[in-house]
């Protein structure tokens, strides 16, 4: 196998980390309860550093440097999920998306610990401590605003209207799947996804929430963005582009 055919994958991973991390840190300061102000902005910062891990690989493949690619990167040279550039909403909205990317996050942790390509099977066993805590989080979340009050209830489930079919796309196949599935680098989107659905599908119900009909991904082209990537990717890249040849 030509381990190159890697470099989609890793970059795909490493935007979806860094931009919803970049979504959780507006938080800060706006958290409903000074704890959860506290944790989101841990929680953000893991993102930060599970981005950069995935970074370091890809640009380990590459040559490239990690700082140029967050921060002098072109909104169509990104490769997350449309779900990450969301603008953050309603608590009820962040903590269903948090919830929704940590269980795929986990599902698939576990299955990259045993990857053929030795560096990302080390990396995912780094991360997936931080993992299990951020799923375990949301879940006590999700349970307290599913089943609480009737509006908490009703701000949950239009979450979950508009997240459930976004959130699909994390599970479309990107170039060179076949090939590194083959090879025992990384589990088919087939069988990722259907772990993702033997975990969340169970524990939503439980939550009273209907999971929608419409599971239509937004695109299968992870370089289609929506209008939310523009004016996100220009708060995060402002002050590096006043001067992209700077040293910090």
């Amino acid at each position: 196998m030509n381990i190159l055919t890697l470099q989609p994958y890793l970059l795909a991973l490493a935007d979806d980390q860094m931009i919803l991390s970049h979504r959780n840190s507006e938080w800060i300061g706006h958290a409903p309860i000074l704890e959860e102000d506290i944790a989101l902005a841990n929680m953000a910062q893991d993102e930060l550093g599970h981005a950069t891990l995935f970074y370091n690989l890809y640009c380990a493949l590459t040559g490239d440097d990690p700082d140029a690619l967050v921060f002098l990167r072109e909104a169509d040279a990104f490769r997350h999920v449309q779900m990450v550039e969301y603008p953050c909403g309603d608590w009820a909205f962040t903590m269903l998306r948090q919830y929704l990317f940590d269980a795929a996050e986990m599902t698939l942790l576990a299955r990259l610990t045993e990857s053929a390509y030795t560096p990302l099977a080390e990396t995912a066993v780094k991360m997936r401590n931080e993992e299990l805590y951020h799923y375990r989080h949301t879940s006590a979340w999700l349970k307290r605003l599913g089943l609480g009050t009737e509006e908490s209830h009703r701000r949950t489930q239009t979450a979950l209207d508009t997240l459930w079919p976004l959130a699909q796309q994390l599970f479309v196949p990107l170039p060179g799947e076949e090939e590194l599935v083959q090879a025992g680098v990384i589990p088919s989107s087939a069988q990722w996804k259907a772990a993702w659905l033997d975990v969340v599908r169970p524990f939503l119900t439980t939550c009273s929430l209907t999971i929608p009909a419409d599971d239509t991904p937004p695109a299968t082209n992870r370089a289609a963005h929506s209008e939310h990537l523009a004016p996100l990717l220009a708060d995060l890249q402002k002050v590096a582009r006043l001067e992209p040849n700077a040293e910090w």
